[in-house]
């Protein structure tokens, strides 16, 4: 009994322990997704730590403790301040968090120093990624963060003509007398498919094809059959595609299997499916300075014109790369993280594999959209 009790004081004087050890230093990953106590995580006594502290306080959605530290305020607002970080409109910035954050030392002297801070933001279609290199200076015996504001511009008042195609639909109504007569749905085609070994997996891409008169809401699934006729696995295409196609428009999909090996498939069974929808040809989204980079870090890169009168909160684009023969090679993609504002234009950078990248010869780009409860 003696032993017992013994054990149980013991098991209780080091949970008190652990928790007060905890509380006193706690874990920075802990800290930075509670988004509270970050001035307990670190000070601003190096430069290192105020921008440690400053990444924590932004993680944590702290804007009055994070504005407040800043060494050039005085430059501008906490509402621009805040703006900087989570857009002004509605976009993938506004509902992303903060997942994690790196620093990387880059200068430093007695009173002055420069640190890169790379802050990785994950939002429900991905991460992305936002650098910033900051000065950090030295304040008596505190070091405080000057911050690179990024405002964004402001749209003159003007007036922007439209003049674009809309399909409206009508469908049948409870009281409509014709019998089962409805709309058609839209002839889509898949023109192109290729399966490939891919990162220890399957991957199939293609593109699809509108080739009716009138708009669909497309998808692809595709099942890969085993050689006995059993069904691996299915998968759908989910992001990797326009899903919104207006008349004779082509899409690129890709869709990726997990652990497969291209070895145990015998054939692919491919299933594109369209929904008859009202769509429009607005807004109209232009792509300027198409290039494509090579290695290392090779990329297609370019600059979206939103050429419509309207704000597009989310921007998608679609790469899709081909070699010297024309045949495809692969599709890849990127959400604009920023709203597009009317006219103008925002930078955008679809990544490329390096083996993948020496292949290419041509490319073609498309971007979709989401507008105020709209796609596009």
């Amino acid at each position: 009994m003696k032993t017992g009790r013994l054990i149980a004081i013991v098991i209780a004087v080091a949970t008190v322990a652990l928790i007060v050890v905890g509380t006193v230093w706690p874990v920075p990953s802990a800290v930075a997704l509670a988004g509270s106590g970050t001035h307990l995580l670190s000070s601003a006594s190096s430069a290192q730590a105020a921008v440690d502290t400053l990444a924590n306080e932004i993680g944590g959605q702290a804007w009055e403790k994070a504005y407040s530290s800043l060494a050039n305020k005085s430059e501008f607002t906490e509402s621009e301040f805040v703006h900087d970080l989570t857009g002004t409109y509605p976009s993938l910035r506004t509902y992303a968090t903060l997942d994690s954050f790196d620093l990387r030392p880059l200068h430093a002297s007695a009173d002055e120093a420069q640190v890169q801070l790379k802050l990785r933001w994950s939002t429900v279609v991905g991460a992305f990624l936002d650098t910033r290199t900051l000065r950090v200076v030295k304040n008596g015996d505190r070091w405080a963060v000057l911050w690179p504001i990024v405002k964004e511009p402001r749209v003159p008042p003007q007036v922007i003509p439209v003049n674009y195609l809309r399909w409206d639909v009508i469908y049948r109504g409870p009281e409509d007398d014709w019998g089962s007569q409805d709309v058609e749905a839209p002839h889509v085609r898949i023109v192109d498919m290729h399966p490939v070994d891919r990162s220890g997996g399957v991957v199939i891409m293609g593109e699809l094809l509108n080739e009716d008169v009138v708009p669909a809401f497309v998808t692809v699934k595709a099942t890969l059959l085993a050689k006995n006729g059993s069904a691996l696995a299915s998968e759908d295409s989910f992001d990797k595609i326009s899903h919104v196609l207006l008349p004779k428009q082509v899409t690129p999909f890709l869709i990726a299997f997990h652990d497969i090996a291209l070895s145990d498939v015998d054939s692919v069974h491919m299933e594109p499916s369209a929904t008859l929808i009202a769509a429009s040809a607005d807004p109209v989204i232009g792509i300027e300075d198409q290039r494509l980079n090579p290695a290392p870090g090779a990329s297609l890169s370019g600059k979206l014109v939103n050429q419509s009168g309207q704000v597009v909160n989310v921007a998608h684009v679609l790469g899709t790369f081909y070699d010297k023969s024309g045949q495809l090679v692969w599709v890849a993609d990127q959400y604009v993280d920023r709203a597009l504002l009317p006219q103008v234009p925002v930078s955008f950078a679809i990544s490329l594999p390096a083996d993948i990248a020496i292949k290419v010869s041509t490319e073609r780009a498309i971007a979709t959209t989401y507008s105020s409860g709209r796609f596009q």
